[in-house]
């Protein structure tokens, strides 16, 4: 059983997040005052902050028709239940974080000395400082269950969409039975925790990495009704419609080709290959008849901490009466993504992971109809 106690956790915040988080739009660049506000609440913080996590392993996790069972606790989840099965699950972290109350009583004496800006700053890096304790702490679990072969599912929480708040009395119990003086967090009778900026969540382990891989969505976001949300980061995705990666493979066979191509099928369907063709992809014709494109990858990292990405695939192509020949090939995160500083090899190896990204160049020098009869090798 893996247990995590650690009261001197790193905090580095991304920028990009702690700017999505003040409700500013992907891309923005702070100007000079917000600025000043944004350096200010991160050096104040770095100087008097006392972030701390604690993480444990759940001996027994069960999943009824609509509750999970937890160490012989039962909790009423439809959401989570739902994830835990369709992942088969066989485990749980039970997981607490905290920003500290220091953060918090400084943010209380600026809004007593009308300063509110100053007071929202502080506030919001808070909530910047939460979040980054659990997607560190996820990345950890991440990497202990890739020595197990298992998958970490994204977290959830009370107060989450189809978890009521209701129940976080009962996961504080749940999550301190073995260590309760390793999370000094006091319940409200609301059932907000104090300090306020401090989180319980669970996440699911399972062994079968197969159909985690399958499953898009494990993202709290993307199953939040609150469209409105200005902190989202992805979608809301109605519950009954069905994700385009549990659609049946197609074969793709062009009109009279079927003979050629009868072992050639694309892995992902031709339905969501059109709508990426139409949504993510741009393309841009040279005066020497060759053409210029670029595909928008738009995922989550892997199949553990379930953060947002998005990567910029670049092709160029010679002229047609050449077969289309690849000349350049480029990957990269797009301009302003943060999401693949979550990814566990970055966190581990960032240059090695970057550097490998930016060598890969497949198939360069050959021509396109060579993508389609490509069998990419398997990695290590």
């Amino acid at each position: 059983m893996i247990e995590i106690h650690d009261t001197a956790p790193d905090v580095h915040v991304q920028p990009a997040e702690y700017t999505r988080l003040l409700g500013y739009p992907a891309g923005w660049i702070l100007g000079d005052r917000a600025r000043e506000l944004a350096d200010s609440a991160r050096n104040w913080y770095a100087r008097h902050g006392h972030p701390w996590v604690y993480a444990r392993q759940a001996g027994v996790l069960r999943t009824g028709d609509d509750t999970i069972v937890i160490d012989g606790v039962t909790f009423s989840s439809t959401r989570l239940r739902n994830t835990l099965h369709a992942a088969g699950a066989h485990s749980a972290f039970l997981v607490a974080v905290s920003a500290g109350p220091e953060l918090e009583q400084e943010a209380q004496v600026r809004w007593r000395e009308e300063k509110p800006d100053e007071y929202f700053f502080l506030e919001m890096y808070g909530s910047a400082v939460v979040e980054h304790l659990v997607m560190m702490t996820g990345a950890r679990l991440c990497a202990w269950a890739d020595t197990d072969d298992s998958a970490v599912l994204p977290h959830y929480s009370p107060g989450y969409s189809e978890w009521s708040i209701e129940e976080q009395p009962n996961l504080l119990e749940l999550i301190g039975r073995t260590r309760r003086d390793a999370i000094p967090l006091e319940l409200l009778d609301s059932g907000m925790l104090r300090p306020k900026k401090s989180l319980l969540a669970v996440f699911g382990l399972t062994r079968h990495t197969d159909r985690v891989a399958r499953l898009s969505d494990l993202s709290p976001c993307e199953n939040c009704s609150f469209v409105a949300c200005q902190y989202r980061r992805s979608p809301y995705r109605r519950a009954q419609e069905v994700s385009d990666s549990l659609l049946p493979v197609v074969t793709a066979e062009a009109p009279g080709e079927a003979a050629s191509l009868d072992r050639n099928r694309y892995k992902v369907s031709l339905k969501a290959l059109q709508r990426w063709s139409e949504e993510r992809l741009s393309i841009a014709a040279r005066p020497d008849g060759g053409v210029d494109a670029v595909f928008r990858y738009e995922g989550t990292t892997c199949k553990n901490t379930g953060r947002p990405l998005q990567f910029h695939y670049h092709v160029s192509l010679g002229p047609r009466d050449e077969g289309y020949v690849i000349r350049e090939q480029s990957c990269g995160p797009a301009p302003d993504d943060a999401g693949h500083t979550s990814m566990c090899r970055y966190i581990t190896h960032p240059e090695q992971l970057m550097t490998s990204i930016d060598r890969e160049r497949p198939l360069n020098g050959r021509p396109l109809d060579d993508v389609v009869r490509w069998r990419r090798p398997a990695s290590p």
